[in-house]
């Protein structure tokens, strides 16, 4: 037992590694200080000085730009490289979205759990409320009519329309909007 906890106290001190090996590994790759050392490629730098594979290297690298992504929106990040996995396939945006959504969720951070989580949000249906109930024809009047002024405007390159006007449909817009949600409310 005494021997388990030893080496479960070595996991846990060396989890952040990872991260940390991709943050310097990048840096090389990007400094192209592999060089200095006479190698001609990074992967050939990580083949031969940390008997590293160019897919692994570059999955270090990667995790570590998701956790730099991540680490301002909050103290719980993904523990390992292989939690990180499946929110390097998003953009900086997508992944805090996914992993609030996570974390907010309560699941156990695996990253079997993780990867699934991922999955069935991009299997779930988006529903997007339809609000073409509440827009009337007085309001779909004045839209058309603007459209109508700008496709004016754009065929004659906006020579013809001043800044006055574009403020002026601004205006008429903002008010049928905010008369509307008045009326709603």
């Amino acid at each position: 037992m005494e021997r388990l906890l030893e080496l479960e106290t070595l996991i846990g001190r060396n989890q952040e590694c990872f991260y940390k090996i991709g943050q310097a590994l990048k840096e090389i790759r990007e400094n192209r200080l592999y060089k200095q050392a006479l190698f001609e490629s990074f992967e050939a730098y990580t083949r031969a000085r940390w008997d590293m594979g160019k897919a692994h290297a570059y999955r270090l690298i990667r995790a570590y730009e998701v956790i730099y992504n991540l680490s301002p929106i909050g103290d719980k990040l993904p523990a390992n490289e292989s939690q990180i996995r499946p929110l390097t396939q998003m953009d900086s945006i997508e992944q805090r979205r996914i992993w609030r959504a996570i974390i907010n969720s309560g699941m156990e951070l695996t990253a079997r759990n993780i990867k699934k989580f991922i999955e069935d949000q991009k299997t779930a249906p988006v529903s997007k409320p339809d609000l073409t109930d509440r827009i009337t024809h007085e309001y779909m009047a004045v839209v058309k009519a603007m459209l109508e002024q700008v496709r004016v405007a754009q065929h004659d390159h906006w020579q013809k329309t001043s800044r006055q006007a574009a403020l002026l449909w601004h205006r008429v817009i903002y008010e049928k909007i905010v008369s509307k949600g008045a009326d709603n409310g």
